[in-house]
This record gives structure tokens, sequence and C-alpha cells, in this order.
């Protein structure tokens, strides 16, 4: 059996679709089993199981893990994400589980300029200690993130950052989900660390370029310092500092350290990642 933790997640339920559509079992968690339910459709009718647990409640975990062989860590990037990961870790082995996919980031290391990749490290480090069969998955940007820069394009035509004109890597985090169940489903796979990006690496004003081609009308890219980047995600993004700050980070990373794409996601799956001017094409209602 395969345990998805982060269902709820965008990653985690395009995991449980890409399984589905193999035909290969898989358990959900979730804090709010009915509203996944509810969210999954026809799926929770079929293939998956979708049962209750909190990473904060080891007996629940302990009761999700029961017959499990494989499981897949995604949680939301937070504060206490350390925390609640070792301890999945830890009752995932007393469990009995084998192998773990854990979704990392491409910046994690111990001396990373970015926290929440140094928590990252952290964990990944409390994983290879435990003994157990692991998989490192190290995606870059996700794409679905893009779409919280909507209202600003719909309503203002404009795309705010602090990244000046570094190249970003984007991926599609159905791409991720393709890659964690290739990995889940063939042990050929298992135990490696896998940096993951689109095809190619855009910055936002290239971003800009490609809604004003789609859009029909001028987008513009306006980077701010970085101080009143940050107070804007706080003030009008309503945002918590941390995640302001982390977001920055991000976009300094890109700045010192230039990002160009891998093939791993080719490599892997034998077929290209879906495109960014896909991505937008898909949503571009939002946009409008």
């Amino acid at each position: 059996m395969i345990v998805i933790m982060g269902a709820s997640g965008t990653t985690g339920g395009a995991l449980l679709r890409s399984l589905a559509s193999s035909g290969v079992p898989s358990r959900a968690l979730s804090r709010d089993p009915d509203r996944l339910r509810a969210h999954l459709g026809d799926l929770a009718d079929g293939v998956v199981e979708v049962v209750p647990a909190d990473a904060a409640d080891p007996t629940s975990l302990r009761t999700a893990f029961q017959g499990a062989e494989q499981l897949f860590l995604a949680m939301a990037n937070g504060l206490d994400q350390v925390e609640l990961e070792t301890r999945v870790i830890d009752v995932a082995a007393e469990s009995g589980v084998e192998h773990i996919v854990k979704i990392s980031d491409p910046a994690a290391a111990a001396d990373s300029p970015i926290a929440l990749s140094r928590g990252h490290h952290a964990v990944g480090e409390h994983l290879r200690a435990s003994g157990l069969r692991h998989t490192l998955l190290r995606p870059y940007a996700f794409m679905q993130n893009l779409l919280l820069l909507a209202p600003g394009v719909a309503a203002q035509g404009v795309i705010l950052g602090a990244m000046r004109d570094a190249p970003c890597n984007w991926i599609d985090c159905r791409d991720i989900a393709d890659v964690a169940a290739a990995v889940l489903t063939r042990a050929d796979l298992a135990g490696g660390t896998y940096v993951l990006t689109g095809s190619e690496a855009v910055g936002y004003g290239g971003i800009a370029d490609s809604l004003t081609r789609m859009l029909g009308r001028p987008v513009r890219y306006i980077d701010l310092p970085p101080h009143e980047l940050r107070q804007n995600l706080v003030d009008h993004a309503h945002m918590p500092p941390w995640l302001a700050e982390h977001i920055l980070e991000i976009q300094e990373l890109a700045i010192s350290r230039p990002e160009s794409p891998t093939d791993t996601v080719t490599r892997v799956l034998g077929r290209e990642p879906r495109s960014l001017d896909a991505f937008l094409r898909e949503h571009l209602d939002r946009f409008r």
C-alpha cells in the first residue's frame, strides 16, 4: 500500500490521480477526510482510500500507516515543518514503512540562505539517519503558484517581484506528481535524489511578455526593492511575515545563483515536461 501524506495539496492530489490512472491503489491521509472525499469525487469510491490522520497526532499516524509499504511525504511549508516531518518519519519507521518519497527543495543544505531550505536539509538528514530507503524530489518553483499573480494581472496588468531579470525554473505540479508515481511504482528509480524543473528557465519579464501576447493587452513586470515587495505581500496579499520573507529569499537566490533547467523529468518519464506557455494558456481566464 502507498500512503499519501499531503493528499489535500496540489502535488499530492495530482499524485493520487496519477496513481489511479494506472490502477495503483493508494491511501490518502487528511485531517478533514470528508472534505477530501468530496474533492476527489469518484476517485474516493475507487482505488483511493481516504483515512483521517494528523501529523501532530502519532496515534492517528500509526493507524494510518498499518499495512503500508511506501509513504509519499509532502507537507505545506511552515514554521513547524521540521518537527512534524521528523515525527512522521519516526512513526513510519516504527510502523514498517520501507520507502519514503519526500518533497524537498533544490536549495536544501545546512548553509542555505533560505530558512525553509535549511529545514528541508534537516529533515533529509533525519531521513538518512532512520535507515529507511528514501527518495528525495527537489522541484523548483511550482507553475501553480503563478496563479497568485492573476489578480494583479487581471486588475492592473502588472506582475510585482524583486527578481530583476533573473531566470527562474518553473515546473507543473502534475509533472512532479508523475515523477513521484514513477518512483513509487518502479523499484529501479527508488533511492535517488531528483532535481525537477520544466524545460526552460523564464523570469517574470518573460512571463509578462507571454501574457501580453496571449491576452492581447500589455502586462508589465515591475521590479521592486525587496523591502517594498515584502510589505506589499504582507499588506495586500495578506501573507504571514515568514512566508513573505521566504518568497524574498527565493527571489534573491535566483539572482545570486542563476537557474537553468534539468532533463530529469524527460529521463524519468520519457516525455517532455509540461511547458510554461501551455500552463498559462490553460489558466488564461484567471488572468483576464
